[in-house]
């Protein structure tokens, strides 16, 4: 079941092309909204629109957001533009992309032309907090790489719903976005990660590839029931392609829960569990104690045999965000409330620089 209700746009908060964030009137109420325009269409001031308010009839972690389902006042919309690729698939709200491997397209001979990866560096995260520390970084140490950015569907679907992406590329902190599986509105659209990695090198002619799922994590404190256990599997996709694959750990000291402690328990659950190959994990310079104690974690579930630990310092970051004027949150955390966790990207970030042709 969703839950539904009708309201009055009373308000116009920021408009972008693809998305319009707004204040409606739900039974004298005024709660915030966004309209995808590329979905329902422009909206306007007093028009009465029907929501979704699904998640915040739950209290869940949207943003407290309502989104317009469709506008009562603007209620046709036709269909424009090429593609037959459907995404949403078989929901009251399906929508069709143009995807870059579909017959029709003129990159479709591309992707059977496709050999290798050629080694090519792919930085591996889950939270999409760990996009800005990671892109910040590439670009504040060499800035003409090109960097793409592919956004998987295991949270947000619609990459409009991130500003975040809406900051790296107006700071031209990421050149390309990719939107893979049923995740949709990235400048290219694939059907899967294999095809979204394809597209990474041989269409953006990338130098690093950085991925990510969107804003929105689902976890259940269950040993598999979480959305980032996506993460193992592409990395297995990235050696399968011959690139060179690099793992994000989900690091930190200051959450409260004991599963997130230290090397969250997501990715000693990817890192043992789920990747059936070798890849590169990335450790930030941390203290002794702290040191000791993500190594025991590893240890206890013989990842250290399985993977390639490297340890890289992370610390250019505090320039890197301050010369792009940007600021970073986890989990309502900043930099400085939860460094590990930045620190751990960063040292990504640098790691992958020492790996790209572009720079040998």
């Amino acid at each position: 079941m969703i839950g539904i209700k009708q309201g009055k746009v009373v308000e116009i908060l920021d408009k972008k092309k693809e998305r319009t964030k707004i204040v409606v009137s739900i039974d004298g109420k005024k709660e915030p909204a966004i309209n995808y325009n590329l979905m329902t269409g422009e909206v306007d001031i007093n028009d009465e629109v029907v929501l979704n308010t699904t998640a915040v009839d739950l209290s869940l972690g949207t943003g407290g957001y309502h989104f317009v389902i469709c506008n009562i006042n603007k209620f046709s919309n036709q269909l424009t533009g090429e593609g037959h690729i459907m995404k949403l698939r078989y929901t009251p709200l399906q929508l069709k992309v143009f995807s870059e491997e579909e017959q029709d397209h003129p990159n479709h001979d591309l992707f059977n032309r496709f050999k290798s990866l050629n080694q090519l560096p792919v930085i591996v995260g889950t939270l999409h907090s760990m996009l800005s520390p990671i892109a910040a970084t590439l670009k504040y140490l060499q800035p003409h790489i090109k960097v793409s950015y592919i956004m998987t569907d295991a949270a947000a679907l619609p990459i409009y719903f991130s500003d975040t992406v809406y900051h790296l590329k107006k700071k031209r902190l990421i050149d390309a976005t990719v939107t893979i599986g049923n995740a949709f509105g990235g400048d290219i659209e694939t059907v899967n990660i294999y095809n979204g990695l394809i597209a990474a090198k041989e269409i953006v002619n990338s130098d690093i590839i950085i991925i990510t799922m969107g804003p929105g994590i689902v976890g259940t404190g269950t040993t598999y029931g979480f959305t980032g256990i996506e993460q193992g599997n592409i990395l297995d996709s990235v050696n399968d392609l011959e690139g060179f694959p690099i793992a994000v750990p989900r690091i930190s000291f200051q959450d409260k829960r004991q599963r997130h402690y230290g090397i969250s328990h997501h990715s000693l659950t990817v890192f043992s569990k789920i990747t059936k190959t070798k890849c590169n994990v990335i450790l930030p310079q941390l203290s002794a104690d702290k040191r000791k104690y993500v190594y025991k974690q590893m240890e206890n579930l013989k990842i250290l045999e399985k993977h390639n630990i490297i340890e890289e310092d992370g610390a250019v970051l505090s320039n890197a965000l301050e010369h792009f004027d940007l600021s970073v949150k986890t989990m309502g955390r900043s930099f400085s409330q939860d460094p590990a966790f930045f620190l751990t990207c960063s040292a990504a970030a640098k790691y992958a620089l020492k790996f790209s042709s572009k720079f040998f």
